[in-house]
């Protein structure tokens, strides 16, 4: 079960660099995932569906910068990119494809924890948080509307709008939707989903925005406004 304070995925070729990080993560509070081969960090992050990405820059198999920028064309889950080289070109080129923060090896592990606090803390208090046309998310007070019509949402219902609208085109197994739905231990299964996408476009349906919640046949559900 992942964390509700977040959800990392360590993209790092040093198991004991990688490691490290874990525990100092699970020690803040986080959960986490490790991979260390450049070719499998696609996969990894379309299983994992993590709140934040650690990228080492220099991968086998695969650069951290052309993971980089598939990672910034999928959605807006921020990236901090974590690397050896120091050169500035690196370091503008890395911001520039859609880094939210760079940090240089070596590094103290307590200094990534607070760097993963902070892309957090700002990515989730961004003003609007997402850009969909017709759309409006006050994440404080956990309410929506569709069309300038309210939407009145359980907090489960508001989740997974939520979820589905910050990455429009992505698609969302059952399984990462029920990790993000859910931050206590209980057990729900693929119908519980399934119904509360029912129930959300039945209320979609009212703003005339029932068509924003698409099935994928056999995976899951993508939001496309």
């Amino acid at each position: 079960m992942q964390s509700a304070l977040g959800h990392i995925l360590i993209i790092e070729d040093e198991p004991r660099l990688a490691a490290v990080l874990g525990e100092y993560l699970h020690a803040a509070g986080y959960t986490h995932h490790w991979v260390g081969d450049g070719a499998l960090a696609m996969s990894a992050f379309q299983a994992q569906a993590p709140d934040l990405v650690l990228l080492d820059l220099m991968l086998p198999n695969r650069d951290g910068l052309d993971i980089c920028r598939d990672l910034h064309r999928l959605g807006t889950v921020p990236v901090i990119m974590v690397t050896a080289r120091t050169e500035e070109i690196d370091r503008l080129l890395g911001l520039e494809i859609g880094a939210d923060d760079y940090i240089c090896k070596p590094f103290s592990p307590r200094e990534v924890v607070a760097r993963v606090h902070a892309v957090l803390r700002r990515h989730r208090q961004a003003p609007g948080g997402m850009s969909v046309p017709g759309l409006h998310i006050d994440e404080a007070a956990c309410r929506a509307s569709a069309n300038s019509i309210p939407l009145d949402l359980t907090l489960v219902e508001f989740r997974l709008l939520r979820t589905l609208a910050e990455s429009p085109g992505r698609v969302f197994s059952r399984e990462q939707l029920m990790n993000q739905l859910y931050t206590s231990h209980r057990i729900v299964t693929d119908r519980t989903v399934d119904s509360h996408v029912k129930n959300l476009r039945r209320k979609l349906d009212k703003a005339g925005r029932a068509d924003w919640i698409h099935s994928v046949y056999g995976i899951g559900y993508r939001f496309e406004a």
